[in-house]
């Protein structure tokens, strides 16, 4: 067993350390303003000390007060590979973002969602808008909840593997504009795992992973967001048992141009409860997800090879499930990398009820006025790309497959003549999309279950 040790600032600190050490009994001393501890903790193993105390982790214990701000970052700047900053049960009212750049093997916790809170409503200008903010590899975060944060709850960037478990993100004023775009943020990282955690109240996403390889969400509840789970330009994406409800969109997948990760691809959504997602489109203006209707469950757009299934679809007043092009948005985007079409979409063995009932924006609408209510439950823009295809289909590996969803109801819009200036062939047949594809591989994160 590795034990915590407390990292020696002079000869008689060391002393301090060997004493305790040799304990059975926790050892502690106080931080600035007597509000941080730092333990060492011998549990049933013999410590092996020396001068300079004994190897292993250090853990912070930072208490709520006053100084907590400064005391937390200091441990964060002071952190070596392995150090533990824990949050004690409280509330913490913070004034100023807490950073961690470049020490891996770092873990923040709290006492539990319930127990630990960080709120960030008294952040001044000019200190930023986040409240964590975290490039550093191997790093953990979990068992506390982050509110009220100007901009984004945590942003973490570059990781290489990071865990992010029983974390609450959210505002307590309840949904609106002037929130913070995201909750659980990382970007440009690779082996994400993200689990059991909850976003609430989001501008733009709850759960937002962009531009990252190997992503795991799982086990997470997301309400009362723009879009509950947002998967954007990342490669190997598994989303599964998650709860979204209540959001503008429940869960997206995207790829958007101009980025530096082109063209998501190879994502898995399944075994999911996507229910209720009606809520009214509070994003601010401008933002992608402005454009996204109330009342959609899932939504993907431009990505390629991308599985649904085992997922059930409940009361999704616009549809159940979209896939569209980029094209739709009718954005300008000057991206020579970026293909704006989805390809190879797999939707099989979902189930679908209570949907389509009160349909938003305006291609919906245009159909209902034809056709009635409601909007079918799996609905495609029929945006494709023409250079792609052969005796007006698609290549096989590149089609759409969309079958064994019990009664669900389907239409192909076609909105490349609309786009064009054409009257669309609007077709509810679904014998078109009654090929195979292969299945998407499950993503492996290494050391992870």
């Amino acid at each position: 067993m590795t034990m915590p040790h407390i990292r020696s600032t002079s000869i008689a600190t060391c002393l301090l350390i060997v004493a305790g050490c040799t304990s059975s009994t926790p050892t502690a001393r106080d931080g600035a303003g007597g509000q941080s501890t730092t333990t060492a903790t011998t549990d049933d193993t013999e410590a092996t000390s020396g001068m300079f105390g004994v190897e292993g982790p250090l853990v912070t214990i930072i208490e709520p007060g006053p100084d907590a701000l400064s005391q937390a970052q200091e441990a964060l700047i002071l952190a070596e590979a392995g150090d533990v900053i824990e949050f004690a049960a409280g509330k913490f009212e913070f004034n100023g973002t807490l950073s961690l750049d470049g020490v891996r093997d770092v873990t923040i916790r709290g006492k539990g969602i319930e127990q630990t809170t960080l709120n960030f409503a008294n952040l001044q200008a000019g200190k930023g808008g986040e409240g964590l903010k975290i490039k550093a590899d191997n790093f953990t975060i979990e068992d506390l909840t982050i509110e009220d944060t100007p901009g984004d709850a945590i942003k973490l960037q570059e990781c290489n593997g990071l865990t992010m478990r029983r974390v609450r993100t959210w505002w307590t004023k309840g949904p609106d504009a002037s929130n913070g775009a995201y909750g659980l943020y990382p970007v440009m990282s690779t082996n994400v795992l993200i689990e059991h955690c909850v976003a609430e109240c989001a501008s733009d996403a709850g759960i937002y992973v962009g531009q990252s390889r190997q992503v795991v969400v799982r086990h997470c509840r997301v309400e009362r967001n723009v879009a509950g789970i947002e998967i954007e330009n990342c490669l190997s994406a598994d989303v599964y048992e998650n709860a979204a409800t209540n959001n503008t969109g429940g869960i997206l997948v995207f790829s958007l141009p101009g980025l530096t990760l082109k063209n998501g691809s190879d994502c898995r959504v399944f075994k999911n409860e996507v229910s209720e997602n009606n809520h009214s489109n509070f994003a601010k203006e401008g933002a992608m997800v402005a454009t996204v209707p109330p009342g959609s469950g899932l939504m993907i757009m431009a990505n390629d090879r991308v599985e649904v299934f085992d997922n059930n679809f409940v009361g999704n007043a616009s549809a159940h499930c979209l896939i569209v092009s980029f094209l739709i948005t009718q954005r300008k985007f000057d991206d020579a990398g970026y293909d704006p079409y989805p390809e190879a979409i797999h939707i099989h063995d979902n189930t679908f009820s209570a949907g389509g009932t009160d349909p938003q924006g305006e291609y919906f609408t245009m159909y209902t006025a034809m056709a009635g209510k409601p909007l079918p439950d799996i609905v495609f823009d029929g945006v494709v790309d023409a250079a792609k295809l052969v005796n007006g289909k698609l290549p096989p590996d590149q089609s759409f497959s969309i079958v064994d969803n019990g009664e669900a109801t389907f239409v192909n819009l076609d909105l490349s003549k609309l786009l064009a200036g054409a009257v669309p062939n609007v077709s509810t047949n679904l014998e078109p999309f009654s090929g195979s594809l292969p299945r998407v591989g499950a993503v492996v994160i290494p050391g992870v279950e």
